[in-house]
């Protein structure tokens, strides 16, 4: 399971036209999901987005984290995360799971997520052509994988 996890100062995803979620500041997460991710996964990087302290403190050091930040997160599948790009210039998404592995996985993250910060998460909506604009604050991106848990 990988994410790339960005502080933002706003963000929303569109669909056909329509705003499906926006949020405030916060962590626009992207989530890939790869066929061989687990439950576990999505709870060890759950575990870690929700305490991660990268909101500024009031001596502009970043300290705080999600809950000290009133934030919000707003989190969207990509499985285009998972391309191996080794051979050709067409990437393959052979890793990432297929739907019905990858929606109950993506579904358990949202939920799980919501639950440790203590509020509903925003999504898209899973396998949907999105639009998704936000503003990144900082800019603020880091990337977990949960195949590099150490």
């Amino acid at each position: 399971m990988r994410a790339v996890i960005q502080r933002v100062s706003n963000a929303s995803v569109t669909i056909h036209g329509e705003m499906k979620s926006a949020i405030g500041h916060g962590f626009m997460v992207l989530l890939g999901i790869e066929a061989e991710d687990t439950k576990e996964d999505a709870e060890w990087l759950c575990g870690k987005i929700a305490p991660l302290r990268v909101f500024a403190d009031e001596a502009g050091l970043m300290n705080k984290n999600l809950e000290d930040a009133d934030g919000e997160i707003l989190v969207v599948s990509q499985f285009t995360l998972h391309a191996s790009y080794k051979k050709g210039n067409r990437p393959s998404f052979i890793k990432a799971a297929r739907p019905e592995q990858a929606i109950p996985l993506y579904e358990y993250f949202v939920s799980h997520l919501s639950q440790l910060i203590n509020k509903p998460v925003a999504t898209g909506t899973f396998g949907a052509d999105m639009k998704v604009a936000l503003v990144n604050d900082g800019p603020v991106t880091i990337i977990m994988d949960t195949k590099n848990k150490e």
